[in-house]
C-alpha cells in the first residue's frame, strides 16, 4: 500500500457500529466501509461548504421555516451541479487509489449514494445552521 493510502487510512475514524457482511451489495459495503468514515472525517468541512453556499445565496435560507430548510438543502444537492461537484470532490479526494478504482466501477450509484449521505448528514445537523448568519 502506498504512503498515501496507508496515510488516508490512519486519519479516517472508525465508525464502530458499522457492520459489514457478505450479505451486503458491494454498494453498501462500500458505503459502510469506506464512505461513512470519510464523511465523518469531513463533517467540518461539509458544513462549511453549506455555510458558504447559504451566503453566496443571500442567506434566504435564515428566513425559511425548518420544513423549508431541509427543502433548500435538498435543492441545493440535487439541483446545485456545481455545488454537487465539489461535495463529490471532497468525499473522492480523501479516497485511497484501490478505492477510486472500486468507485469508478459503478461510480453513478455510488454518487447518488453520496448525495443522499450529505443531504441527510446536513438535515441532521440543520440546527448547527441556526446562527451562521451572525458570525460574518
Amino acid at each position: 500500500m502506498s504512503d498515501r493510502s496507508s496515510d488516508l487510512l490512519r486519519i479516517r475514524p472508525e465508525i464502530k457500529t458499522t457492520q459489514i457482511h457478505d450479505a451486503m451489495s458491494d454498494g453498501e459495503r462500500f458505503q459502510n466501509g469506506t464512505l461513512r468514515p470519510i464523511f465523518k472525517f469531513q463533517n467540518e468541512l461539509l458544513l462549511e461548504m453549506f455555510r458558504n453556499y447559504i451566503r453566496k445565496h443571500k442567506n434566504t435560507f435564515y428566513e425559511l421555516s425548518l420544513e423549508k430548510r431541509l427543502l433548500y438543502i435538498e435543492n441545493a444537492i440535487q439541483k446545485d451541479i456545481k455545488f454537487r461537484n465539489s461535495l463529490k470532490g471532497i468525499i473522492i479526494g480523501q479516497l485511497t487509489v484501490e478505492e477510486y478504482n472500486s468507485y469508478i466501477k459503478d461510480s453513478s450509484a455510488l454518487n447518488k449514494r453520496m448525495m443522499n449521505m450529505v443531504v441527510e448528514r446536513l438535515k441532521n445537523q440543520v440546527q448547527l445552521f441556526e446562527n451562521s448568519v451572525l458570525a460574518y
